[in-house]
């Protein structure tokens, strides 16, 4: 389960933040004279990431990282494939215009579609990377097919008008009035599969009661002569020759593996590239999540269900890792007290995990994304995602440290001064907000995700909770996260030097983010779609209301602005409770119209006029709405062709980047 996306604004306690204007202390800092900023480009920013801790990499270590990161960019090309039917061919069409166009680069029609590419690359794929809505050109259809006449560039009609009209406008459409399978264009389903179809499909699948295979996980599900069939992610099967690829870089990474489990964990992954059996794959994330040994990891496969509306499909994904051992033994602490947090939790007892099996959370340095989680990249992430797994062999939770260092470091916007309800509110955040946002993450990951059980003879919440189930799991895990975020407990675990202000200033920032600031990602008029900001707008929507009554949370409006300001921390992380325990409920019994009823009513509409007004107010900022990463380059150096070193480097521009991929990972074309 990945933990939010960063968008690069002043959104204090859902993740590290661009204004926090210190790398926490308990952070390496980056090289001072190092240039985070590669380009801007409409609500983009991409920057750059380092790799601290490379240099203390043995060269047997080096090569595992340098085949890992190869196998994973093998792959890139599934995503777009994933997110759109026509991607592949459009990406193609528009970067052959790209780089061989000889006419006016000056001219606004050619700056406008160095734009529209840019933000294709950055989304892979022509639907927005956050908002799910297809990106529209700001040039006309003659300039288009002018280019294409003027490069000899042929695109079919009917896959490039898909730019200009109003066919597949959504990525993922989880709008409650429609099928939600034909009204996503996202490509795990054939054109003509209804959601009706896809779930009676993956229900009619025995499973094993208590080890149930993510069904549906690794294919793509299609009609045949009126029949549904599955195309499986695997080598000779759907995306084989990328997969090929893929499995020939592990294959090389794991003659160089640290430890016996890496070896046997990545054996088993290639097993399930070739084969596509479900079974393998889990028998690779029980191995790969207890194999915690050694300096490097990694997390891949087709992992996160966020973009299939009814959460069967996982979408591909690599991070290669390299850990930071000094935070990680810091956070042992939190792992080490899992079952306290557990106990201790508002939950129903017979809602809570009598054991909580090996969670492991571990701070670690990026090295290579690819897929999903590039260029747009999470900054944590829980793993594996099988319920069943987790709950008897443990999991893996990791934050990726180097890239919150990165966000830190791109420079401050001013966006929390404007947001923030007052002068106390902005020193606490700039004093505590960093440690607040690091905890959060730390506690949505080990404690959250890892805590409750689902009542015996429920089925799992993508079949009882249907397209509610992510946004109510992250919801979930961020309210055992604000729980826990003010109390004493932290303290005295020598987490945090005062509780008190660092639960403050973390109970701010996240009421400020999902009742306000998130606001600045959405175009006027637009619901919430996207899981994360559905969960956290329906959470803080909920506690404003519930404590109405006591003034727990008050609308105030200053200068023309609104505000929402905390009156009663501790009744607010009553209230942050008692909404745990419900969800935890809604998980627990599969209580499906409550959990409707919770999202719709709390987390999808928004207030025109407060967003009217969020946007004037944030249109004074320059700096980009959302924020990715270009990732630095691993080139090795060979002597007789045997590798006796590596050099890194950082790309200039991410288009050189982009068209590089394109060029040495393009096996899908």
């Amino acid at each position: 389960m990945k933990y939010l996306k960063m968008a690069g604004l002043a959104l204090a306690a859902t993740a590290f933040i661009a204004c926090n204007q210190n790398v926490p202390d308990t952070m390496e800092a980056p090289v001072e004279d190092f240039n985070f900023n590669v380009t801007e480009f409409a609500d983009i920013g991409v920057l750059r990431y380092q790799i601290p801790g490379w240099e203390e990499l043995d060269l047997q270590q080096q090569k595992l990282v340098y085949y890992l990161t190869q196998a994973g960019l093998s792959g890139r090309d599934i995503t777009w494939d994933q997110n759109y039917r026509h991607n592949l061919e459009l990406r193609k069409g528009l970067e052959t215009i790209y780089t061989t166009y000889k006419g006016d680069k000056n001219d606004i029609d050619w700056k406008e579609f160095e734009i529209y590419l840019h933000r294709v690359w950055f989304a892979n794929g022509i639907h927005h990377h956050y908002s799910m809505d297809k990106m529209k050109p700001q040039f006309s259809k003659a300039y288009f097919e002018n280019l294409m006449e003027t490069t000899g560039v042929t695109i079919k009609e009917e896959v490039w008008m898909m730019m200009f009209n109003d066919i597949d406008a959504k990525k993922v459409d989880k709008s409650k009035d429609k099928d939600i399978v034909l009204a996503s264009a996202v490509n795990f389903y054939g054109p003509d599969v209804t959601e009706d179809e896809a779930r009676a499909y993956y229900k009619s699948i025995p499973v094993d009661e208590n080890e149930p295979i993510e069904v549906g996980l690794n294919s793509k599900l299609v009609k045949e002569n009126g029949k549904l069939v599955e195309y499986t992610y695997k080598s000779g099967g759907l995306y084989g020759p990328a997969m090929d690829q893929m499995i020939y870089w592990l294959e090389k990474a794991q003659a160089v593996t640290e430890t016996e489990e890496q070896a046997e964990a990545l054996g088993l992954l290639i097993e399930y590239y070739q084969t596509g059996d479900l079974h393998k794959w889990d028998e690779y994330a029980i191995v790969w999540a207890k194999s915690t040994e050694g300096a490097v990891d990694w997390l891949t496969g087709f992992v996160e269900v966020y973009n299939d509306p009814i959460a069967y499909k996982g979408s591909y994904e690599t991070i290669v890792q390299i850990k930071d051992f000094d935070m990680s033994r810091k956070m042992e602490v939190l792992s080490g007290n899992v079952q306290w947090f557990e106990d201790n939790s508002p939950l129903m007892p017979e809602h809570k995990k009598k054991e909580v099996k090996g969670v492991s959370y571990k701070t670690v340095n990026v090295a290579g994304e690819a897929g999903d989680a590039s260029p747009a990249t999470p900054i944590g992430v829980n793993l594996p995602n099988n319920v069943w797994i987790r709950e008897v062999h443990g999991s893996k939770s990791v934050s990726l440290g180097n890239v919150i260092a990165a966000y830190g470091s791109a420079g401050s916007s001013g966006r929390l001064e404007e947001f923030a309800f007052d002068e106390e509110e902005v020193a606490l955040e700039k004093e505590y907000g960093a440690l607040a946002d690091k905890l959060h993450t730390a506690l949505h990951e080990v404690v959250g995700h890892a805590s409750g059980q689902i009542n015996k003879g429920v089925a799992t919440p993508k079949e009882t909770l249907k397209s509610y189930k992510s946004t109510i799991e992250e919801g979930r895990a961020d309210l055992f996260g604000l729980y826990y975020l003010m109390d004493p407990k932290l303290e005295e675990l020598g987490l945090v030097k005062d509780w008190k202000k660092t639960g403050t200033a973390a109970y701010d920032g996240y009421i400020r983010n999902g009742l306000v600031s998130q606001l600045v990602r959405l175009e006027l008029g637009q619901d919430v779609e996207e899981d994360h900001m559905r969960n956290r707008q329906w959470v803080s929507a909920w506690v404003y209301e519930k404590g109405m009554a006591d003034n727990v949370i008050q609308k105030v409006t200053k200068n023309g602005k609104t505000y929402y300001d905390i009156q009663n921390y501790e009744k607010l992380r009553e209230l942050f409770g008692q909404l745990l325990k419900e969800t935890q409920r809604i998980t627990s019994e599969g209580d499906f119209e409550a959990a409707q009823a919770l999202v719709e009513d709390y987390g999808v509409k928004v207030d025109q006029v407060l967003h009217k007004e969020v946007l004037e107010r944030n249109s004074q900022f320059k700096t980009p709405a959302y924020r990715g990463f270009v990732n630095p380059v691993i080139k090795p150096v060979t002597i007789d062709g045997e590798i006796e070193s590596f050099i890194i480097e950082q790309p200039v521009t991410f288009a050189e980047q982009m068209l590089m991929y394109s060029k040495k990972y393009g096996y899908l074309d």
